[in-house]
This record gives C-alpha cells, sequence and structure tokens, in this order.
C-alpha cells in the first residue's frame, strides 16, 4: 500500500511539472483560479463567524 502511494505521488508531480512546463499561462491562471477560491471562502467563513458574534 504504501509503495502504491509513492508511486501515485511521484506520478502526479510528474504530470504537474509536465503541465507547468508545457503551457505555463494555463498552470498559472489555475493557480490563480485556486488562490481566489481559497480567498473567497475565507473570507466567507470570517463574515459568517463576525456574523455570529453582532
Amino acid at each position: 500500500m504504501a509503495q502504491a502511494k509513492k508511486v501515485a505521488v511521484y506520478v502526479v508531480g510528474a504530470f504537474l511539472l509536465y503541465i507547468v512546463i508545457t503551457a505555463p499561462d494555463k498552470a498559472a491562471d489555475l493557480v490563480q483560479i485556486g488562490f481566489e477560491g481559497i480567498s473567497s471562502a475565507a473570507k466567507s467563513v470570517g463574515d459568517f463567524l463576525s456574523e455570529l458574534v453582532e
């Protein structure tokens, strides 16, 4: 089981490296979208907790 997990991590890492090398603009767009999503989620949680305190 541990061997399969290690192989999967290497395969995913190699795939991500391939994407970054072959399409850096697309990879940057995907990372930006991901960070915007995380930022939006964090803001929403903050707003929710602020409403609970008021």
